[in-house]
């Protein structure tokens, strides 16, 4: 049988690492004392067959994910772990008012920086981060996006490292993944525990969809009082293609690719069986480069031609804008508090992770000086790509990546090497920590706001601090306590 109690494996090690379910002592944590209770009872084979139903369950749904650089081109079903992370609902209002108000200020950004620059012209953000970042994009210029809502939808990474310190990682506002394992999860738990759910009060998620598809629908262009929505898809070679289809099914709206619709009279449409129906918000889940190529890379061939120029008509809204990408770029990152406080005239809520800014000579020499402390990041690399994890570098590996630094400086960050919280995880047979992060969807149209929970991933090797599934991670059900 488990006592989680006795569990001193569960992460209790230095204070330097904060263990969410047990304190120093080993005591648990009043949050979890219900789950605690029940798991007591639970001997290691009954949590290994709900495990195994879980992996069984989750290759049969098809929820899978493709693994960069592998050749062979083999999915895997996303490793799913049955131990909760659960939340206060102090805590989830920390998160939630932080990250309102942190996509608020990044929307406030957006739309600046398309039209009166007056960030730049205050000398809070240096112009050469803007203009000569491929990510900005002058094409969108004077346009006005509907509702003045740049990003519908935007996935903020937190980190904890104590009871109440939450740190923001990064902004995903381009075209954030992982919505569908969140949800999934809870339908796993809810199937696989349903007695849990009677217990404990935990707070529902299963409206995101709704609430996701009236955003859409209240930015659609003017005048259009009954929105067709559709979800653009690159196909279904698409690492992220089950969350398409997934996302298309429970808002009741059609996936489509780019060959299923077309541009007339800067207008876009639909092929359907009946004939040319009109498209008024798109959900794209398509990079901007390949969104048009009449307008971007010409031998692009998921997106629509014309549809930049439907788009810049406003005669279609996209979800998220085009051109958002420069705002969840690693080197604007480190302007955000400057931002909520410029545009907002507020404090940060939720503080980022102190961070160096390699074209800075003096951050630059540090850095280089601590390498084996560090972590390094390309501004533009995500997935868990382009970093150097220096504690757990080889010597060869940290001498590489400084070379590669030294090559272009202004394409790097650093931040010091977090103790990330560790959350009771089940390995194999047994139950140890692992160390999590936290990604709730931020949603705007409407209002600000996002449901309670969120994608917890979780770094499934032992020590290890990258979550990404691609890379060895796994992901958590989040349940947040209601009051």
């Amino acid at each position: 049988m488990i006592n989680p109690a006795a569990k001193r494996d569960d992460g209790v090690r230095p204070s330097t690492v904060y263990n969410e379910m047990y304190d120093e002592a080993g005591a648990v944590h009043p949050h979890y004392a219900a789950y605690a209770e029940w798991l007591a009872d639970k001997p290691p084979e009954y949590l290994l067959q709900k495990q195994r139903e879980a992996d069984i369950l989750y290759a049969r749904l098809g929820i899978t994910f493709a693994v960069y650089g592998d050749e062979t081109g083999v999915e895997r079903s996303i490793p799913f772990d049955i131990i909760p992370r659960i939340l206060r609902p102090d805590a989830w209002k920390i998160i939630y008012d932080g990250t309102c108000q942190r996509v608020r200020a990044l929307n406030a950004f957006l739309k600046d920086i398309y039209h009166d620059q007056e960030i730049l012209r205050a000398g809070l953000i240096p112009e050469q981060h803007i203009f000569a970042n491929r990510l900005y994009r002058p094409e969108m210029r004077g346009f006005d996006v509907p509702g003045d809502v740049y990003i519908h939808i935007a996935g903020i990474d937190i980190v904890k490292t104590g009871q109440d310190a939450f740190f923001v990682l990064e902004d995903n506002l381009r075209t954030p993944s992982g919505v569908s394992y969140m949800l999934e999860n809870r339908k796993m738990m809810m199937r696989l525990f349903p007695e849990l759910f009677s217990r404990m009060a935990v707070a529902p998620i299963d409206h995101y969809t709704d609430v996701l598809l009236d955003n859409l629908r209240a930015v659609a262009p003017p005048g259009v009082t009954n929105p067709t929505v559709a979800v653009l898809t690159p196909g279904p070679y698409n690492s992220a293609y089950f969350e398409h289809a997934f996302l298309a099914q429970q808002m009741g709206v059609e996936l489509v690719e780019g060959q299923d619709l077309f541009v007339a009279q800067d207008a876009v449409f639909m092929r359907t069986t009946s004939g040319p129906q009109r498209v008024d918000v798109i959900y794209r889940r398509i990079d901007d480069d390949f969104l048009d190529p009449l307008a971007f890379r010409p031998d692009s061939v998921l997106g629509v031609a014309g549809l930049f120029s439907a788009y810049r008509a406003g005669n279609v809204t996209l979800a998220n804008a085009i051109g958002t990408g420069i705002a969840d770029d690693k080197s604007i990152y480190t302007y955000v508090p400057d931002m909520i406080a410029f545009y907002l005239g507020e404090k940060p809520m939720l503080a980022n992770v102190p961070t160096y800014r390699l074209s800075k000579p003096e951050d630059l020499k540090y850095v280089l000086d601590h390498l084996h402390e560090l972590v390094v990041k390309e501004v533009q690399g995500s997935g868990g790509y382009g970093m150097l994890v220096g504690p757990a570098a080889t010597r060869d590996e940290r001498a590489a990546f400084r070379e590669r630094v030294l090559g272009n400086p202004a394409n790097y960050i650093a931040q010091p090497t977090l103790a990330l919280s560790t959350c009771p995880t089940f390995c194999g047979s047994a139950i140890a920590p692992r160390h999590v992060d936290l990604r709730p969807y931020v949603l705007s149209g409407k209002t600000v706001t996002l449901v309670p929970g969120g994608l917890t991933r979780v770094a499934l090797r032992e020590g290890s601090l990258v979550v990404n599934s691609s890379q060895g991670g796994g992901t958590k059900d989040t349940w947040v306590l209601e009051d």
